[in-house]
């Protein structure tokens, strides 16, 4: 069976929905972000103050190109994989791509102050970058679907057409 592959901007949903997808469906859950820091043993804030963001970006088409030779899996994707067409080849070549499309408003109640989220120190950067990777994340999905509802429902749709 195909895998789901879930994009979208920060705080879309994608791990939350991805986890809840794969409980659904009897997939396995894979979170492209996790599984580079579990690889690399440190966080990807680390790597990319260490080794830059090239160095990170290598090592996530790297996971990307792995995820895609899996079978049966939900994958959750980072913020800036599908802003890569290497990675987005390599995705569809083992998944049908499905884009958490949540508008920038419901994204900031999401996420609110995190630390975590060094982007949202600057509301209106992120709002920019929300804007530039819209359209990549629309060019790069097989199909879009509602992000604004809750993690639940978003999961038990995206099941449905995957029946």
């Amino acid at each position: 069976m195909n895998n789901i592959v879930l994009c979208g901007f920060m705080g879309s949903g994608k791990s939350t929905v991805g986890s809840e997808l794969a409980k659904i469906t009897g997939r396995r859950f894979i979170d492209t972000d996790a599984m580079i820091e579990r690889e690399q043993g440190v966080a990807i804030k680390a790597i990319f103050a260490t080794r830059g963001e090239d160095y990170f970006r290598e090592l996530e088409f790297e996971c990307c190109k792995k995820v895609s030779a899996l079978k049966n899996c939900v994958i959750s994707t980072g913020g800036g994989a599908l802003t890569f067409e290497r990675n987005v080849d390599a995705l569809k070549s083992g998944g049908t791509i499905v884009f958490l499309d949540a508008d920038f408003e419901t994204i900031c109640e999401r996420i609110g102050n995190s630390k975590n989220r060094p982007l949202f120190n600057d509301t209106d950067k992120a709002r920019e970058l929300y804007n530039e990777r819209h359209s990549v994340y629309l060019n790069a999905a097989d199909i879009v679907i509602d992000g604004n509802m809750s993690a639940r429902k978003t999961a038990l749709e995206i099941a449905q057409m995957f029946k």
